[in-house]
C-alpha cells in the first residue's frame, strides 16, 4: 500500500516562544515494496518523521495517506492502521515482558481479536522470520543475548503481519556481530516477504550496504532523497550537516585523485574491490 506524506510540518511547543519545527513541509511518497534508508543527526527530524506513519504523532499542517484515506480522518480506524504499519523503537528489548519469548511475540496479534491457533502461528512465524531457533522459545527473553532481545522484539512486530516495517536504529548498542546478525536478519526478511522497510540509521555503511533508496533529514527538511550512489556523491555536503559518506567513497574518491580510473560511485566494501581489482587488471604488464 502506497503512503504519501503531503506538505506535513510538525511543530514541538507549537503557538509557544519555545516551539520547535522538527517536520517542515515533507512531501514523500512511500510505495509498496521499497527498502528506504533514513538518516540525518541528532534532531533532524528522522524519529519525528518515522512516528507520524503510524499515526503516533499528528502533523500541525498537511495530510498522510495511507492506501488513498487520510490516517486522520475520524473515521480512520487507528488499530487496524498499527497493525499494518509496525514501528520497532530503539532498544525495542526494554518492552519485552512476559515470562518467556513466545508469549511475548503473541502479545500483538492477541490484540488484534484473532483465534488462539492464528495469533500462535503468527508468532511461531515471526520467530522464524528473525531466526530464533525452537529451543529459545519458551526461555525467559530476559536470559537472552543483547541481539537475541532485539530480534524477538522485531518478531512481536512482525507477527502483526505489517504491511511496512520501520526499525528506528535497529542496531543502536549491539556489539559489531550483533548488529551484523540483525541487518542480516531484516535483508533476508525483506527478500522473503516483499514488504516496505524503512530503516532508521546513523551509521553510512550499514545503509550502503542494504537499502535502495536513501533519504537524508536535515533541520526538519529532506536535503537529499535519491540512490544511495547519488546521495553519496555530495560527501562534501553531507561533512558540513555532520554526516559522512562510507569509508568506501573517501578511498575511491582518493584513488581517483591520484589518477587510477576507478569509479567513485560505489557505496559497498565488495564493489570497490571489485572496482579496483578491474582497474588493476587492465594495467598491462611490462
Amino acid at each position: 500500500m502506497t503512503m504519501i506524506l503531503d506538505h506535513v510540518s510538525h511543530a514541538y511547543e507549537s503557538g509557544t516562544a519555545m516551539q520547535v519545527m522538527a517536520l517542515d513541509n515533507i512531501s514523500l511518497v512511500i510505495p509498496d515494496g521499497q527498502f528506504i534508508g533514513l538518516i540525518g543527526h541528532t534532531g533532524s527530524g528522522k524519529s519525528t518523521l518515522v512516528q507520524h506513519l503510524n499515526g503516533l504523532l499528528a502533523p500541525t499542517s498537511g495530510n498522510i495517506y495511507y492506501d488513498g484515506r487520510d490516517i486522520h480522518d475520524e473515521d480512520y480506524p487507528k488499530k487496524e492502521l498499527r497493525s499494518k504499519v509496525g514501528l520497532v523503537f530503539q532498544y525495542p528489548e526494554h518492552q519485552l515482558f512476559e515470562v518467556d519469548v513466545f508469549k511475548d511475540v503473541c502479545f500483538g496479534p492477541k490484540n488484534l481479536g484473532l483465534s488462539q491457533k492464528e495469533i500462535e502461528l503468527r508468532a511461531y512465524e515471526a520467530l522464524k522470520l528473525v531466526g530464533i531457533e525452537d529451543e529459545y522459545f519458551y526461555q525467559s527473553p530476559f536470559d537472552l543475548s543483547g541481539g537475541q532481545k532485539r530480534r524477538v522484539a522485531i518478531a512481536g512486530v512482525l507477527a502483526m503481519k505489517p504491511q511496512v516495517l520501520i526499525l528506528d536504529e535497529p542496531t543502536a548498542g549491539l556489539d559489531p556481530k550483533g548488529r551484523d546478525e540483525i541487518l542480516k536478519q531484516i535483508a533476508a526478511l525483506k527478500a522473503k516477504t516483499g514488504i516496505t522497510v524503512i530503516l532508521v540509521s546513523h551509521s553510512m555503511e550499514d545503509v550502503a550496504e542494504y537499502v535502495e533508496r536513501l533519504i537524508v533529514m536535515n533541520r526538519g527538511r529532506v536535503l537529499y532523497d535519491d540512490t544511495p550512489s547519488a546521495v553519496f556523491a555530495h560527501y562534501e555536503e553531507l561533512e558540513k550537516i555532520g554526516l559522512a559518506a562510507p569509508q568506501v567513497t573517501y578511498v575511491m574518491n582518493e584513488l581517483a585523485k591520484a589518477g587510477f580510473a576507478v569509479r567513485t560511485d560505489v557505496t559497498t566494501i565488495e564493489e570497490a574491490c571489485d572496482e579496483i581489482l578491474r582497474v588493476v587488471s587492465s594495467v598491462p604488464f611490462e
